[in-house]
């Protein structure tokens, strides 16, 4: 098994730092025009890789690659879980039974059939390409996810696909591997035996995460009630156990990856209040990994894909990205949705990351030809990457909202003698809701913010009367836009 030298440790340390850095930086701009961010990043791995600046040459065999690729596909599963809600899954149940049902498992059938027909591919690894193929991304859609632009049923079902269908498809994945012959690199452990593989899949796996997500967020809650848990700590919590959760899995034989979805499936069922900066950590935490992952493709493993371009690759990755819309259009008529929601959900589903991680399982278990399957997945990422990033940042474009005036406008009072400038930087002071309601009472100008986070805004109806909507991580610019007064009181909340 190869191992990881001090030049290929540093260049990965230089990679995240890269990736943390310039992501950061593009966060907002990213977000605001719609451009696919992904796309971005595939271009920065060109950057750094051996057509450019030469820091980083990862091969499929790369010990960082499977590193980087594992902790992704960890941390999206379980952030994709613990940020479910509950309630609205079960209230919207028939939409969710059609997204992860017949809308996920049809096109991934009719992309196999596709495979073996087209690439002459056996059943079964026509199947792990199927599977792989069907799993929209979660990285691209993101931005989308976050628009106020999109109807709230849309939004719903395509965080639904994107965040729960890799766990519909990744037992076909794992199931189908055990078909196909190993190679030499499948870890020398001798055949596998599957009646074990099906006990771990669906047993082990699901159980050490439902125990460990149980267990954690207990022990969270009785900690935090009696000696108390710092902010801080209590964001980072999150990343501990998902790599718990899939550390014993793995080390009781089961499904690693099912049992960091099922711990975070567990902590949002048990529905415990939880402060914004556990669950909003886990998912920097995760988008960053993903992004990184991105770059590592980026540097000269997607770019592969065009190797194997020819007419019946082409027909292929056309199946492959027209199968889902064919089968969703007529599949969602049963929920119930507008025309217009169903045309957006069956149009927006991007194949990415989600897709290359599932089809690197056979490849880091030594399957013989996973490589091929591997390549034929990067082309038809790189084509959805273009077509369906470009689609979403159409969308986004047509979409974004018109800044308009805040409700309150109040001219700049002078300042009484001896008051500090407009340049101190005076202390926010907490105000009672009695002295709140004195001030407006006395015709004071007072306007009222809401500054919850968009997680808790989302989830609590409770809207102040009067109140102008400012979301704690874009405050300055959104205050610009609505041109709130500068003389007058601001009162906000957060809770």
């Amino acid at each position: 098994m190869p191992t990881l030298t001090a030049e290929a440790f540093t260049a990965t340390l230089a990679l995240v730092g890269i990736v943390v850095i310039v992501s950061s930086l593009l966060s907002g701009a990213v977000e605001r025009s719609g451009l696919p961010q992904v796309a971005i990043f595939l271009l920065l791995g060109v950057a750094v890789g051996p057509s450019g600046l030469g820091l980083l040459d990862l091969s499929l065999q790369s010990p960082a690659l499977r590193v980087i690729a594992t902790l992704g596909l960890v941390l999206v599963l379980f952030s994709d879980a613990i940020s479910m809600d509950v309630a609205e899954v079960r209230q919207q149940r028939r939409l969710a039974l059609l997204v992860l049902g017949p809308g996920t498992l049809i096109p991934a059938a009719l992309i196999a059939l596709a495979a073996w027909w087209l690439l002459d591919l056996a059943p079964a690894a026509a199947a792990v390409l199927g599977a792989a193929l069907a799993s929209t991304d979660p990285v691209l859609l993101r931005s989308l996810l976050r628009s106020k632009a999109l109807p709230a049923t849309t939004r719903l079902a395509l965080r639904l696909e994107s965040g729960m269908n890799d766990v519909v498809l990744l037992p076909v994945v794992l199931l189908s591997m055990l078909a196909l012959p190993a190679g030499e690199a499948a870890h020398g452990h001798g055949p596998t035996n599957p009646t074990r593989m099906v006990v771990g899949l669906f047993l082990l796996g699901p159980g050490a995460g439902v125990l460990v997500g149980w267990a954690a967020i207990s022990l969270m809650d009785r900690v935090r009630k009696g000696a108390g848990v710092r902010r801080d700590y209590e964001s980072l919590y999150a990343l501990g156990v998902a790599l718990t959760a899939y550390a014993i899995a793995e080390f009781a034989g089961g499904s690693g990856f099912l049992a960091a979805f099922a711990a975070g499936l567990t902590i949002a069922a048990l529905d415990v209040e939880l402060c914004d900066c556990f669950l909003d950590y886990g998912e920097a935490t995760a988008e960053m990994f993903l992004l990184l992952t991105f770059v590592a493709f980026g540097a000269s493993l997607i770019w592969t894909g065009l190797d194997v371009l020819d007419v019946r690759t082409l027909l292929f990755a056309a199946v492959a990205l027209g199968a889902r819309t064919l089968v969703q259009l007529p599949v969602l008529r049963a929920s119930g949705l507008p025309p217009h929601d169903r045309k957006l959900i069956a149009w927006l589903g991007p194949r990415g990351l989600s897709t290359l991680l599932l089809v690197l399982l056979p490849v880091f278990a030594g399957v013989t030809g996973s490589e091929r399957l591997f390549t034929v997945s990067c082309l038809v990422v790189l084509i959805s990457v273009v077509a369906h990033g470009g689609g979403i940042a159409l969308f986004m474009r047509r979409a974004a909202p018109h800044p308009t005036p805040a409700t309150v406008e109040t001219p700049a009072a002078p300042l009484p003698a001896g008051a500090p400038t407009p340049d101190a930087a005076p202390v926010p002071e907490k105000i009672a809701l009695e002295e709140l309601r004195r001030l407006q009472a006395a015709g004071e100008p007072v306007i009222v913010l809401d500054v919850r986070t968009e997680r808790t805004y989302g989830a609590d109806g409770t809207r102040a009367k009067g109140a102008i909507r400012l979301p704690p991580d874009d405050a300055v610019r959104q205050a610009a836009a609505l041109a709130v007064p500068r003389g007058a009181t601001l009162a906000a909340y957060c809770t």
